[in-house]
This record gives C-alpha cells, sequence and structure tokens, in this order.
C-alpha cells in the first residue's frame, strides 16, 4: 500500500516542559526487552509518570483532561541522548503524531521523520504561547501545517521550521525507505533476475 501525503497533523495538545529530555526518560531502557514495539506506548515517561510502586506521579500526561492529546510540546534538544528508536516508537504508539520542540536531537527527529511524525521548531516564547492556550482549553485543536511551516491554534497561528529533507518526504510521500522498498517487491526480483553475477 503506498504511504500518504502527510500535509498536516491535527489534534489535541499536552505540554511536557523541559530541555534536554533524553531518551531514557522517554522510554526507559528496561522496557525495550520486545520484540515488537506493540505495547510500548504505555511505558512513555514511565519513571517521570510514577513512582516506583507503580502509582501515578503528578505529570501533564498522567491528567485526564490531556487523555488522547496527539501533538507533543518541549523544549531544547528533545530526543538526546541514546538513538534507540524505541523512543519515537513509544511516542507513535501513545498516540502522539507530531512534536513541536525548540530544538531536537537530530537521529531521533530522523526517526520521528520514518514514523511519519512531523517535528516542529518553534520558539521558546511561541511554544509558550500555545501550552498557555491548551492550559486554558485542552480540547483546543492545534495544527502543525507541515506544507506551510506553520502551527495554528484557536485563533493564532506562528511560523515553524520543519526541515527540508523531511518536509518534503511528507509532501511526497517518500517518508518511509523501507516502506518504499517493500512495495518495490516486484521491480527489486526484476533487477535481481537480470543481474548476471546472481544467476
Amino acid at each position: 500500500m503506498a504511504l500518504e501525503k502527510i500535509t498536516s497533523v491535527t489534534g489535541t495538545a499536552v505540554h511536557v516542559p523541559g530541555s534536554d529530555i533524553d531518551t531514557d526518560r522517554i522510554i526507559p531502557a528496561r522496557f525495550m526487552k520486545c520484540v515488537t514495539f506493540d505495547g510500548l506506548g504505555e511505558y512513555l515517561f514511565y519513571d517521570v509518570r510514577h513512582q516506583e510502586d507503580g502509582t501515578p506521579k503528578p505529570h501533564p500526561l498522567n491528567e485526564s483532561r490531556f487523555e488522547g492529546a496527539s501533538v507533543l510540546l518541549s523544549g531544547i534538544n528533545f530526543g538526546c541522548g541514546s538513538s534507540r528508536e524505541h523512543a519515537p516508537q513509544a511516542l507513535y504508539r501513545a498516540g502522539f503524531r507530531a512534536v513541536i520542540a525548540q530544538s531536537f536531537a537530530e537521529i531521533f527527529f530522523g526517526n520521528c521523520a520514518t514514523l511519519g511524525v512531523p517535528c516542529a521548531i518553534a520558539s521558546a516564547d511561541d511554544i509558550e504561547k500555545i501550552a498557555a492556550a491548551v492550559e486554558a482549553d485542552p480540547s483546543l485543536e492545534v495544527t502543525v501545517d507541515v506544507e506551510k511551516s506553520e502551527v495554528r491554534f484557536g485563533e493564532d497561528s506562528i511560523s515553524v521550521e520543519i526541515p527540508s529533507t523531511a518536509r518534503d518526504a511528507f509532501l511526497s510521500a517518500q517518508w518511509d525507505p523501507i516502506g518504499e522498498l517493500l512495495e518495490a517487491e516486484d521491480e527489486i526480483a526484476g533487477t535481481i533476475s537480470e543481474l548476471a553475477y546472481l544467476k
């Protein structure tokens, strides 16, 4: 099945403040002992959301008013640390389809892109503006417009940066190279059949 173009993402949002939120905080290493990524969403930010006995701590993702949010707001250097693919997978499995932050770790950004999750770069002031609007009304829809490089919320909008390599891939439906490779199975088989050294 062909990949879809990703021109925009719309949903409610939640603000998880902080700088240098690393991949171990996003998904602690002990939850990475899995054969598939299914179920990782329930362990998203586990250690900062739970006490040692498993009871909830105060955290935006534990608040019922933000349940179902699909746009995450955060700070500087989001997704730094280990390059584990499990971090963006945990976000995706928890229902997040876009992230807005001041900056992103490069490998994390790339792993999000291949999942079809746009990462938009915004200023601290603009993120605080969105966060304040979401705090006032958690049901507010936030749209990350990939095509226009902007975020809209209520009557307001801000400009964001989505690096051109990812932006172009989303808009041309070429954001998952593995998916593209799998879709080209017949063409690959045809090429292999023409290679003398494989006959």
